[in-house]
């Protein structure tokens, strides 16, 4: 045993005894055995490190987005990528297991793929291609599941896999995402039961109290990085660990959760990046990269996209400049997943402590005049508040019965996504964005979800017919954003480890200079919809359309300019 293995076992210890007190000693021998177990069938598919560089981007999509008839949803989807799928390194598959709500997110069996979908061979095809990220639903699961039948009937383990509180509790401090109950009545066979339930009904907390919890979902995360995982999506897990009498979110436990996790991976699997999804305060949500070294290597930048999204709202870059020129991380080896559009909301929990309230209220009224919905939660007064804004970001950034020419409104919601593709991080870019769809209001009231509106499903046929007309909307917005991928993905200056100077260009330019080794690019973005002129700080070839550059330049409403000097 190394050094190095002797001190990351020595860490596991450490992990277990403050997360379960006295009792560490006791469990090791368990986790022990865990990573002996797994370690063998995980170096047959070891990856080599390698830092992320400016050509990992990943694509964001449900298994069964596309459809063709007497085809499994997930080898359509192959197909399909390996049309308009090129320009991207990983493919962000949200939950394409077996689930009774949520889109996914409501998980049956973590371990089997959703039959009418495909199987686990069409999940190796894709990952023969691309780098995959699954989602670690960790959080809760399926009231159908068979762990929580298990629980029902009584049975062992899983009598203990879920939290049934104190009727004399405290929970009034709890922070709740939703609006929904947060305990839901259940008949077992000891009696009627309170059940801690953050999201929903059908979803169903588990209690990381109980380390056989932890053991278990342990597991499940080992099997993913085996089925050829590369990024771990921990979703929801600011909620982990709950402790009545407290907010029960970002608990000392549930970093440690983390913590734990990062270095089991360390042990076993290093190549596997974790990746936490908390839609929370941008001070706080930063935290899950610990210290830099330890907790999660990528975190989502969730006040990204309700800041752009009020930049080119009111045509004024400032309160995203002032913002972008503040961004930092600890550590060499952790970065920010840029996205500006996902299968959820705009949440806009991440600019509380960026945005002014009326500036959120103004969000609000534009999403609301463009067709879009709000998502509540419940605040800590027992009021209900927002907590993201439901619509497809085409649509939020553009009214759809505006009238504006589609030219006009593609090349802003190019521009907006230049913004995000500048910015030192990783990109991620939904589906639904790559397509230039717009919302589906449709599929929202049939639902009853309001998130349905972004979360449309596609026949193969008739989409490939809409992206033959180079005239149209989505054939436009798809070359525009290929176009600005391959820029960035042949620069290096564009690696998420190179940093990003924030300019003063004026308020009707967001403008960040990205400087390295091999060299600078200065990244101008206009905002507007109107010409500007500036003068420009030193000469070079625009990396978007390859022209030179030098001394003055006027930049068309909307218009990119990625300066190599």
């Amino acid at each position: 045993m190394t050094a190095s293995e002797t001190d990351l076992r020595a860490r596991l210890a450490e992990h277990l005894e403050f997360l379960y007190p006295g009792r560490g000693a006791e469990l090791l021998p368990a986790f022990v055995s865990l990573v002996e177990n797994w370690r063998p069938p995980l170096a047959a598919v070891a990856r080599p490190l390698t830092e992320l560089s400016a050509a990992d981007t990943g694509l964001i999509c449900y298994g069964d987005q596309l459809t063709t008839p007497g085809e499994p949803p997930l080898a359509t989807l192959g197909r399909f990528l390996q049309r308009f799928g090129g320009d991207f390194s990983a493919v962000h598959l949200l939950p394409f297991f077996p689930f009774s709500s949520d889109d996914g997110f409501s998980v049956i069996d973590y371990r089997t793929v959703r039959p009418d979908w495909g199987d686990w061979a069409d999940i190796d095809r894709l990952g023969e291609r691309f780098d995959l990220m699954l989602d670690a639903v960790v959080n809760h699961v399926s009231s159908r599941s068979r762990w929580f039948q298990g629980f029902l009937a009584g049975e062992q383990p899983y009598s203990g896999y879920f939290l049934t509180p104190d009727p004399a509790a405290d929970l009034s401090t709890v922070v709740r995402p939703r609006t929904s109950p947060l305990l839901t009545a259940f008949d077992t066979v000891h009696g009627r039961r309170q059940v801690w339930t953050t999201f929903s009904g059908d979803q169903i907390d588990l209690d990381y109290g109980n380390p056989e919890v932890l053991l278990e979902m342990s597991e499940v995360l080992l099997d993913y990085a085996l089925r050829g995982a590369r990024f771990l999506r921990l979703d929801a897990v600011t909620y982990l660990w709950k402790q009545p009498g407290t907010p029960s979110v970002h608990l000392p436990q549930t970093h440690r959760v983390i913590q734990f996790w990062r270095t089991l991976f360390d042990l076993v699997a290093p190549w596997v990046v974790i990746i936490t999804e908390t839609n929370v305060p941008h001070a706080e949500n930063i935290s899950y990269v610990g210290d830099g070294q330890d907790e999660a290597q990528l975190v989502y930048n969730f006040a990204l996209p309700p800041l752009v999204l009020h930049t080119f709202g009111t045509g004024d870059s400032t309160a995203l400049s002032r913002w972008a020129a503040g961004l930092e991380l600890p550590g060499t080896g952790t970065a920010f997943l840029n996205f500006l559009a996902s299968h959820d909301g705009i949440g806009v929990r991440g600019v509380e402590d960026i945005l002014r309230p009326d500036e959120v209220d103004a969000l609000v009224a534009r999403v609301q005049a463009h067709g879009g919905l709000v998502g509540q939660m419940t605040g800590p007064d027992g009021s209900n508040r927002v907590y993201e804004l439901n619509a497809n970001y085409y649509d939020a950034l553009s009214d759809p019965g505006s009238g504006e020419p589609t030219s006009l409104v593609v090349a802003r919601f190019l521009a907006a996504h230049a913004v995000m593709l500048a910015l030192p991080g990783v990109p991620a870019l939904y589906v639904h964005s790559l397509l230039g769809s717009r919302g589906d209001p449709d599929g929202a009231a049939a639902s009853g979800q309001n998130r349905s509106i972004n979360r449309e499903k596609f026949d193969l046929a008739t989409l490939e017919a809409e992206l033959a007309d180079p005239q149209g909307r989505r054939a436009q917005v798809v070359t525009g954003l290929r176009r600005l991928l391959r820029a960035r993905a042949d620069e290096p200056a564009f690696a998420p480890a190179v940093a990003g100077r924030v300019l003063d260009l004026g308020a009707g330019i967001f403008a960040i200079e990205r400087s390295g080794p091999a060299g600078r690019v200065l990244c101008l973005q206009s905002v507007v919809d109107s010409p500007q002129s500036l003068r420009l700080p030193w000469p070079g070839t625009d990396l978007v359309t390859g022209r030179d550059v030098a001394g003055a330049v006027e930049l068309d409403g909307y218009e990119v300019v990625w300066l190599k000097g």
